[in-house]
């Protein structure tokens, strides 16, 4: 790869990511990888930008490859002994660039260590990486590892090299395998250089873990009037209300993780008959001993008869469904069962700091919360919550995960209309942080992979549509 810059930024309207920077170097080589979704309906055009305008780049090349539905995650350490001594002044300042091989033979880089300063006998940090962007779930696939000693200027010198495989790798788990580290670019091997590595597979695929899907609906008056078309609630008999959309979207993907198919379901933020008591946790079946809908055909139904029999009124409070969900949560924090709540709102939140309070509280427990808004409304407010950037907190203790994911349905609808690519796109983005959520929930508690559920009590489903890895 010949480039004059040392960062390449991949758009598709609105930008979609950056690739690392890569310093004193004609040639990068890099590990950013980026995951797409394949709609075979739209021709998807991309434009890569070189980061130096104005100027002719160079070539760059790219590989594609669609996604296995491997969601299994390796760590793994690794030290060596007696490598080649490459600094004239020191010894060698060595790390590890990972490869993986491509279908056409051809490797891929997807991970670099970090260096060791001035020895032979390095020990590097453990890392955790995705098995799929090791092998793309291929366990024979070959895994190349170079060994090279870091310069200043980019020059970095090559130590040596071995190869793998995954299969290979996961044959030592729990204890070292040594591997032989040869330099075969010059035809010559190393004195006796050995690379020691410690493997262990984190596989706590969301199989292997059941997931209880809780829905909360908002029935404030700020929706408007259900019998209105303009109203957030209208049940037209041609095509979804925003709220069933969203629900339909995310239910329909994450219910192939719940065996029993059995989903709570709460509305809030309504007036309920017979005496007008407002509710901010009330069961859409009108059953509070069992608020269990049958599916998401189920809860849907239920939604919508709960639109012809309460009376939509307000404030919105969250707090009262997030903490309905998490005192079922406290009763199941070994890792067999995880929960996650669908919050669908238009509107600002009125309990803030007791909603704030319990997201904190929730951090704590195997759980995750989605919040989806729908309207024109502002949602600023809704972006304290999502702990990307600043972790909340309460009372002065910070949540110890970020557990909450919000986004604004508007983003994801389709200009054209079409509702099933609105749907996909709010589900894939909505559900991409529940696999790492659920993982920091274990490792967290140190909770070891669940033994696999019997293949006839559940099934597995991609998170999403089909993925193209470039």
């Amino acid at each position: 790869k010949q480039f004059s810059s040392h960062q390449v930024t991949m758009i598709s309207s609105p930008q979609f990511g950056r690739t690392e920077v890569i310093d004193n170097t004609l040639n990068p080589d890099f590990v950013r990888k980026f995951v797409l979704d394949f709609f075979f309906e739209e021709k998807q055009n991309l434009r890569f930008d070189v980061g130096i305008p104005g100027k002719k780049c160079g070539n760059i090349i790219f590989t594609a490859e669609e996604l296995s539905n491997c969601r299994d995650i390796a760590t793994m350490q690794l030290c060596a002994n007696k490598l080649d001594k490459k600094d004239f002044f020191g010894k060698s300042d060595p790390f590890l660039v990972f490869y993986r091989s491509n279908e056409d033979g051809t490797f891929t880089i997807c991970h670099k260590t970090e260096v060791i300063k001035n020895t032979l006998n390095p020990v590097w940090q453990p890392f955790t990486i995705p098995v799929r962007a090791l092998c793309n779930g291929d366990y024979d696939r070959t895994v190349k590892v170079d060994v090279y000693d870091w310069d200043r200027n980019g020059s970095h010198d090559f130590i040596g090299e071995f190869t793998t495989s995954y299969r290979e790798f996961s044959r030592g788990q729990s204890q070292f395998n040594v591997y032989e580290v040869k330099k075969e670019k010059n035809r010559e091997h190393l004195q006796p250089a050995t690379l020691n590595l410690l493997f262990i597979v984190i596989n706590h695929c969301l199989t292997r873990t059941q997931l209880n899907f809780t829905v909360a609906i908002d029935f404030t008056a700020s929706n408007g009037n259900p019998s209105q078309p303009t109203s957030l609630h209208y049940m037209s008999p041609y095509q979804m209300n925003a709220y069933a959309m969203a629900l339909k979207a995310v239910g329909e993907i994450i219910q192939d993780y719940d065996s029993d198919k059995m989903f709570p379901a709460y509305g809030f933020g309504a007036k309920l008959p017979p005496d007008g008591k407002i509710s901010h946790v009330f069961p859409l079946n009108s059953n509070s001993e069992n608020p269990n809908c049958v599916g998401i055909e189920g809860v849907l139904e239920a939604y919508f008869q709960s639109l012809r029999t309460v009376q939509l009124y307000g404030p919105t409070n969250f707090a009262p469904v997030i903490n309905q969900v998490a005192r079922c949560a406290e009763d199941v924090t070994d890792g067999s069962q995880y929960f996650v709540l669908l919050m669908i709102t238009d509107g600002v939140i009125s309990d803030m700091v007791q909603t704030k309070e319990a997201v904190v509280n929730a951090a704590a427990l195997p759980m995750s919360i989605i919040i989806v808004g729908v309207g024109p409304a502002e949602f600023d407010a809704m972006e304290e919550l999502d702990g990307d950037e600043v972790r909340v907190s309460s009372k002065g203790r910070i949540a110890e995960r970020d557990i909450v994911q919000f986004v604004p349905f508007r983003d994801y609808i389709d200009r054209q209309g079409n509702q099933v690519l609105s749907m996909a796109r709010l589900a894939k983005d909505v559900l991409a942080e529940i696999p790492e959520q659920l993982l920091g929930f274990m490792k967290t508690r140190d909770i070891g992979p669940q033994p696999a559920l019997p293949t006839s009590t559940t099934t597995t489903a991609p998170l999403g549509l089909n993925n193209l890895c470039i």
